[in-house]
């Protein structure tokens, strides 16, 4: 499970809206001058607050300091889809027309048209998936169990 603290910003019916801090480990991975969320860090892109809706079955109040979580599997294929479908769409559509004797603006045409297709395949998906429970974050415990404040927030 993948876990961020966070606090409630809202309630709603089943679900909470929680404010999480956006951490980097930049400062310990080994592949610092490398890592593309290390250079948006330096460029000062997006805030680092974050805004996640989370289910829950129990009661929260605004202000409560939750963990809210998600399984690593949701995650691992959430990134197959939007990484691996376009490319694959774009190399399957490139190939085939280059198979076909297609000249170099029709392969390139191939691939973007490819890549395109790609999108709105993992768009579809993903209103699809949206409202399945097993793929959103839940709300696990509060984080004062964790024994350390959210002051940061």
């Amino acid at each position: 499970m993948i876990e961020e603290r966070g606090r409630v910003l809202s309630v709603e019916p089943g679900a909470v809206w929680v404010q999480t801090m956006r951490s980097s480990t930049c400062g310990n991975c080994a592949a610092k001058a490398g890592c593309g969320q290390g250079l948006l860090q330096r460029l000062g892109s997006g805030g680092r607050m974050g805004f996640v809706r989370a289910l829950t079955d129990r009661q929260w109040q605004v202000g409560d300091e939750v963990l809210i979580g998600v399984p690593e599997d949701a995650l691992v294929r959430g990134a197959l889809w939007v990484y691996l479908v376009p490319l694959s769409l774009l190399f399957a559509a490139a190939l085939a027309v280059q198979g076909l004797g297609g000249s170099e603006p029709q392969v390139i045409l191939a691939a973007l048209l490819g890549l395109s297709a790609g999108f709105v395949l993992v768009r579809w998906h993903g209103l699809r998936a949206r409202h399945n429970p097993q793929l959103t974050p839940q709300v696990l415990r509060a984080a004062s169990l964790d024994g350390v404040p959210l002051t940061n927030l």
